[in-house]
């Protein structure tokens, strides 16, 4: 029993960390991040295998968190589906670094290592480790050198952008 709670803690302590060679984005202003938020592409996780026109969407919790709603369409069943999740900044509230959770108690780290300063129009993000990646933009369509320069980004920091999945928003 003491070891299966040491092995939990472990885990759930290692879900809250930065890859190496990713820093988050300074001067973040979250209040620019809300709204929604297109996928256009991402690594492979069973959460949304199959999955297409996914989108996430951020606004505030009345304890000053983010909501986020995460939705894509399953062509497989032809049916939507839906997560909804609690995300918290993870250190300074100027640094695109937060946490976040679906499951409970459980928090995954969010990190912004890219983002359009201007019109926050694109942001290029991880999770914990080198396994999640995700392009986002504000509309289905990303333009095609913007999009070649955030993957070459992640793969200079050690993302395996050649598993990308680009997602369909027909």
């Amino acid at each position: 029993m003491k070891k299966s709670i040491i092995i939990l803690v472990l885990l759930v302590v290692s879900c809250g960390g930065i890859p190496d060679g990713v820093k988050p984005v300074d001067h973040f202003q979250m209040e620019r991040y809300l709204g929604k938020w297109y996928e256009i592409a991402r690594l492979d996780h069973s959460f949304e295998r199959g999955l297409t026109r996914v989108t996430a969407e951020y606004s505030v919790r009345e304890d000053g968190g983010v909501r986020v709603l995460n939705r894509g369409y399953l062509a497989k069943g032809s049916k939507w589906k839906e997560a909804e999740g609690k995300a918290y900044f993870a250190g300074r509230p100027d640094q695109g670094f937060l946490k976040v959770s679906f499951f409970g108690p459980f928090y995954g780290s969010y990190v912004i290592f890219e983002l359009d300063r201007e019109q926050y129009s694109y942001a290029l993000v991880c999770g914990p480790d080198k396994s999640y990646l995700w392009l986002l933009a504000r509309s289905p369509r990303m333009d095609e050198d913007v999009k070649k320069r955030l993957i070459a980004k992640a793969a200079a920091a050690g993302f395996d952008t050649n598993k990308l999945i680009y997602v369909e928003h027909n």
